[in-house]
């Protein structure tokens, strides 16, 4: 064999093990993250650190149960994680930040407590400018009481409130409605000739008028993943947990043992009309960016973007009005 073709025959084997090679020999070096229900740890390891600009590779296996894993504030879908498989992700990161990952499946009581860091460094690749959220500008007292001193006794209607808005020449601006509660614009349509229920019906019909098809239905869906396990399908306070979380919020009462179970309380009844129409957007943006504290309700805010959170407050007002479909 002449020198040449033996030369050419080397390069193309070390050519096909390099492509071959290589992609195992990084899979192989790449950790592996293991799920497993929050009381038996959560994720393990629970803090990764990446860069941004460069991906990061990762290899999660469940040890019981399904998970679901998702990084909070980043356009992807969840992705299931199965007992005994490994799964791979690939993320990318195009700004510096601490990021949360959390559990996507309803595996257990404390489902929630299920979230680690991704702790990203480097400098942002598209800088944003940074403000403060609203309910932080306003200085609100998110544990202050807020509850509406008058209630309507029926449902009200957003159909039967959008001729009258139009009829009377209502309107309200975009930060009026982030920033007053049902209530509050109940109370200001006093100085008109409609009657009370049709004043409710025209807050029925602002506050409709407030939200998108698209943003509603992401709402709904943002709810069913994420708030229904406690809160219930209907808002009611009824999902499959809060039964739990009542009894182990009654136990640790009497027993005064354990700081993960004493603050747990039954989760807030959104078909409660006294305490939802008493409560701007911008008061359930603090309590859902912040979470319940001294509740057991979680803070939301490392994992929904902001447009998020508006598309939520926008659906769990539909517990209160009748809207158009």
């Amino acid at each position: 064999m002449k020198r040449p073709e033996l030369i050419a025959r080397f390069l193309i084997v070390t050519g096909i093990l390099l492509a071959v090679g290589a992609p195992l020999f990084l899979w192989a070096r790449t950790p592996l993250i293991h799920a497993r229900m929050a009381e038996d740890g959560g994720w393990n390891p629970d803090i990764i650190q990446a860069q941004v600009g460069k991906p990061l590779h990762l290899k999660i296996t469940s040890d019981d149960v399904v998970h679901g894993f998702a990084v909070g504030q980043m356009d992807m879908q969840s992705v299931d994680i199965l007992p005994g498989k490994v799964t791979d992700i690939t993320l990318n990161f195009d700004k510096p930040g601490i990021y949360t990952f959390y559990c996507t499946r309803w595996c257990g009581l404390n489902h929630w407590r299920m979230r680690g860091t991704i702790e990203v460094s480097g400098s942002p690749l598209d800088p944003e400018p940074v403000s403060p959220p609203l309910y932080v500008s306003l200085d609100l007292d998110l544990d202050a009481p807020h509850e509406a001193p008058l209630i309507p006794a029926d449902q009200p209607s957003a159909i039967n409130g959008q001729p009258l808005t139009a009829t009377n020449s209502i309107t309200l601006s975009r930060e009026d409605y982030l920033t007053h509660s049902p209530y509050d614009v109940f109370t200001e349509l006093k100085n008109t000739s409609l009657t009370e229920e049709q004043r409710w019906d025209v807050v029925a019909y602002i506050w409709q008028s407030n939200t998108t098809s698209v943003s509603f239905a992401n709402g709904k869906e943002l709810y069913a993943q994420n708030c229904a396990a406690c809160h219930g399908e209907n808002g009611a306070g009824d999902g499959v947990f809060a039964d739990d979380l009542a009894i182990a919020g009654e136990s640790s009462m009497q027993s005064m043992e354990g700081a993960m179970d004493m603050v747990m309380q039954s989760p807030v009844d959104f078909t409660d009309p006294h305490r939802m129409l008493g409560a701007s957007p911008a008061l359930l943006q603090g309590k859902i960016l912040r979470g319940g504290m001294g509740t057991g309700m979680p803070m939301w805010g490392s994992i929904f973007t902001e447009e998020q959170i508006w598309d939520l407050i926008a659906y769990i007002y539909s517990f209160q009005f009748e809207y158009q479909n």
